[in-house]
């Protein structure tokens, strides 16, 4: 990027001030195009009022025909509109499509402008002895500013990727420790991810709730009782997806919007969407030295606004929801299963819908290649069969499955349990209802591993089959006899074969070893060397005999009757499995009415929000690290951690947000990249996909297909990439003074040890998979292993507000090549100073930034730089939303310079 730079030749000083004026790329240049130049002095750049200084003008060509390529031109006073702070203003006939901003250190009233041309890439050594650092801090080193794709520098800055759009960009001047200038440049970008994946979400939450009504209908008949409970169920589902529909509905009339500003937080149709997500990227330019990088997105924290935080987050609603489901499934007369269980369930489901068209389409294959008689076509699609149909039978071969077949046995119409055939007397006119009392034995589920007690022999609920659909007492309530004995609550009946689902299953293996045989008995035939056959070969080629008597011609006649077979068995596994698993879940639903749905919608919104943040994240941090075979690697073998820092408070409202933003991180662990390679080089064919279920999301990101070639072939090949989710919180406004003094921090304590211990458990991951010389190297030397002991050391000390855990946390995560998040309520005004303060001190840690220039470097920045035009995108006012009375509680660092905050709406 060619950039112009303006030197004020002052005698007294004073520092310097840029302003950037960006040619629109509309604009075709030319040696002709003239530049006018209109140079004000104010005081405060917030304020209306400012003095004319003068104005000049020049034309491209003038200047690039100078000697050095510099100019010196004289300011003369002419009338013109005042605008607010120090600008020069380029008015040209004609401007160019790739120029650069403009540069000015300002002007004297007597006086020249010095223009000249500078690279970004390629800082010059500058005379500074007529430049002094006593000045008062609110004066800014430099800002040049910048607001479209006009003011980026493409060749020499990385891509951040093809999801990103409307760039801000202000550049900067800092002098270093051995008195030289280092060139920054702050870039802030909105990301078309912020409306995108919430919107892929939503049509998948709609396609598995759809699914799941679907199967609830193929479920069959049932008695009344557990066919009211389905028609409630379905209900409430159906409430779901209409209300997602209309969502959906609305977010698809919003076109060329790409942030949702927070003041808009708290908006029905906008619930799903987060809050301000913005990415911003440093670019450090040293004399001598390779240009740095550093990368942050910011968003304010994933939670459910519009719901609100009356009766807290999910974090607490969660908990109180899994201990009174309990009661729930004794008023519903449901199985209580536990998380685990249910959680199993979807996971059968869901890998079942994966590996059965899988399982369909490898078959084809086998016999393709038998069709085409090509023995390696041949092993090679034996050996995926083999192992998808190996996976789909061990997914299958759990308990929960049996037992859940078993349950739904007893929920059809006129079942009748063992227990009321021997005792006709308690039966009656009874016969067929629900049993529950002290003395009752567990149903089929509670032999499970990790069942819940609510099923124990204490408190437990017997199958049930509600013939008449009435809600009956307790039977000793009741005074019908004796308690049943253990062994006589698990139904039975004489019709229904409980081995028979083993059989089912295994019916599926002994096909597969079917195909396997005559598979081998085919190459041996097509063998022409004949060799020893070992003796478990002799066996399985006996086996293929037989076969083969029955089914002479060629290879794909022998093997298609098998084939079909297997296919056949697989599909009624699948079907007898389905109904088994949605009948667990339609129990949990049952019992969750209707708290349940509310909690799953609530969890839907804050996971969008946070899976749409990741997703930026990942696809900025990939672009930036394509060249970087190290950070390839790292993400192939081990993953890459994504840090979330929060700077919520553990008080009022925000603890609520805070409890939602925990579930909604964790929640993220769920997630899969992929990386794919692009059809076109398109910017729609460049956006990320999202697939999967609520259980398991895989986000697939397409490459152009030069890039895509460039990959290691793990990657290249489909390898799901893991990301590691971890959240440190330390809140640091007034609200958290009170929490720490008069309420409550043990959930910040309990988030920070927790995710202590899964960033630890990475490093201790990734320095078993991978050199530690493939990670980035800092100027700062401290030791990873020392970085994480110091982190625990602040987790675990009872200190206010410290902010360290947060520091640290950030220095290891960009050690580990991790993904930086930064989040307050709207990361608006919280995040700023963080993000700020995060940036000034990688430029002194990092790159020798004077002492003498730290502060001014820090106010200026929250003056002049992205975040505050971050503010003013987002409530329409330069000011961040403190009073002076809140900045008291802050910690120093974090507190903005003077005139740059007020009362605002936020």
């Amino acid at each position: 990027m060619d950039c112009f730079r303006l030197h004020k030749q002052l005698a007294n000083g004073d520092p310097l001030f840029l302003t950037g004026v960006t040619f629109p790329s509309e604009y075709h240049a030319s040696p002709e195009t003239l530049v006018k130049l209109t140079v004000y002095d104010a005081k405060d750049k917030n304020q209306e009022s400012s003095s004319l200084v003068g104005s000049a003008t020049f034309s491209v060509g003038e200047l690039l025909r100078a000697k050095d390529e510099r100019l010196t031109l004289s300011l003369s006073s002419s009338a013109s509109s005042v605008p607010r702070g120090i600008r020069a203003h380029g008015q040209n006939m004609k401007m160019s499509a790739n120029a650069a901003p403009w540069y000015s250190d300002g002007a004297c009233a007597a006086g020249t402008v010095v223009v000249s041309r500078l690279k970004m890439g390629e800082m010059e050594e500058v005379d500074v002895d007529h430049i002094t650092t006593d000045v008062p801090s609110h004066k800014c080193p430099l800002v040049c500013e910048s607001a479209s794709h006009a003011g980026i520098d493409r060749e020499n800055n990385p891509p951040t990727g093809p999801v990103f759009k409307n760039p801000i960009c202000k550049v900067y001047r800092f002098q270093t420790e051995d008195s030289k200038w280092m060139l920054v440049r702050e870039q802030m970008e909105e990301c078309t991810l912020s409306f995108s994946v919430p919107k892929q979400l939503l049509s998948l939450y709609i396609q598995e709730d759809m699914s799941r009504v679907q199967d609830l209908r193929e479920l069959g008949e049932l008695s009344p009782h557990w066919d009211n409970l389905r028609k409630e169920v379905m209900t409430r589902y159906g409430g779901i997806i209409s209300s997602y529909q209309e969502t959906f509905a609305e977010l698809d009339k919003i076109t060329g919007r790409s942030f949702k500003p927070s003041c808009c937080k708290a908006q029905k149709s906008l619930q799903f969407i987060p809050i301000n997500l913005h990415t911003q990227r440093m670019r450090v330019t040293c004399p001598k030295k390779t240009d740095a990088f550093y990368d942050i997105v910011t968003v304010g924290a994933p939670a459910a606004h519009f719901q609100g935080f009356k009766c807290g987050g999910l974090q607490r609603l969660l908990s109180r929801y899994e201990a009174e489901k309990k009661s729930f499934s004794t008023a519903y007369q449901c199985i209580y299963y536990s998380p685990q269980h249910t959680a199993k369930a979807q996971e059968v489901l869901s890998t079942m819908s994966l590996l059965q068209p899988l399982i369909t389409s490898l078959a084809e294959q086998l016999l393709q290649a038998a069709q085409e008689h090509s023995c390696p076509g041949l092993r090679d699609a034996l050996k995926n069969l083999s192992d998808k149909t190996e996976q789909f039978v061990h997914t299958l071969k759990d308990e929960l499955v049996k037992s859940a077949l078993l349950a739904l046995h007893a929920a059809r119409p006129g079942y009748v349990s063992k227990s009321q055939k021997q005792n006709p007397a308690q039966g009656g006119q009874h016969q067929g209802r629900v049993l529950q009392g002290a003395e009752q034995s567990p149903s089929p589920a509670q032999g499970l591993p990790g069942h819940s007690p609510a099923t124990s022999t204490t408190d437990g609920t017997a199958m049930c089959n509600n013939v008449d659909g009435s809600q009956n007492p307790h039977p000793l309530m009741r005074g019908e006899g004796a308690p049943l004995k253990h062994q006589d609550s698990i139904p039975h009946h004489k019709e229904y074969d409980e081995e028979e689902w083993d059989r089912v299953w295994a019916n599926v293996a002994k096909c597969l070893n079917c195909v396997i045989a005559m598979v081998d008995k085919l190459l041996e035939e097509d063998n022409s060397k004949q060799e020893p056959v070992p003796e478990q070969q002799q066996q399985q080629q006996q086996l293929a005999d037989v076969i083969i008597s029955h089914n002479p011609g060629t290879w794909k006649e022998q093997l298609c009757p098998l084939v079909t077979r297997l296919k056949e068995c697989v599909m009624e596994v699948v079907e007898k499995a389905r109904r088994g698993m949605t009948f667990v879940l339609l129990q949990e639903a049952a019992c969750s009415i209707p708290q349940g749905f509310l909690l799953q919608q609530r969890r839907d919104v804050v996971f969008s929000q946070a899976l749409a943040a990741l997703a930026c994240g990942f696809v900025m941090r990939l672009y930036a690290g394509m060249q970087d075979q190290g950070f390839l690697r790292q993400l192939h073998l081990v993953g890459l951690v994504a840090q979330f820092e929060s700077l919520l408070s553990t008080y009022s409202e925000e603890i609520g947000m805070l409890e939602d933003m925990e579930v909604g991180i964790s929640d993220l662990q769920r997630v899969l990249f992929q990386i794919t390679e692009a059809q076109t080089d398109d910017f729609r064919d460049l956006q990320p996909l999202v697939c999967g279920r609520r259980d398991h999301f895989t986000v697939e990101v397409p490459l152009p297909r030069l890039v895509f070639q460039s990959l290691p072939a793990e990657i290249r090949e489909g390898k799901p990439l893991r990301v590691f989710p971890v959240m440190f919180n330390v809140g640091i406004n007034e609200q958290q003074t009170i929490a720490e003094r008069f309420g409550d921090i043990t959930l910040q304590e309990r988030i920070n040890q927790r995710n202590f211990e899964t960033l630890e458990a990475y490093y201790k991951s990734l320095s078993e998979k991978l050199p530690l010389e493939c990670l980035p190297s800092f100027q700062t030397q401290a030791d990873l292993k020392e970085l994480l002991e110091t982190l625990g050391q602040n987790v675990v000390t009872k200190k206010r507000k410290n902010v360290e855990i947060l520091w640290i946390a950030a220095t290891i995560c960009r050690r580990l090549n991790g993904i930086r998040f930064t989040s307050c309520k709207s990361a608006k005004d919280r995040t700023s100073m963080s993000v700020t303060l995060e940036q000034c001190a990688l430029l002194r840690d990092e790159h020798q930034l004077s002492k003498d220039f730290f502060i001014r470097a820090l106010d200026c920045m929250r003056r002049e730089g992205c975040r505050i035009e971050n503010v003013e995108k987002n409530i329409k006012c330069r000011k961040y939303a403190f009073n002076i009375l809140q900045l008291m509680a802050f910690p120093k660092c974090y507190r903005p310079p003077e005139g740059t905050y007020g009362k605002v709406d936020s």
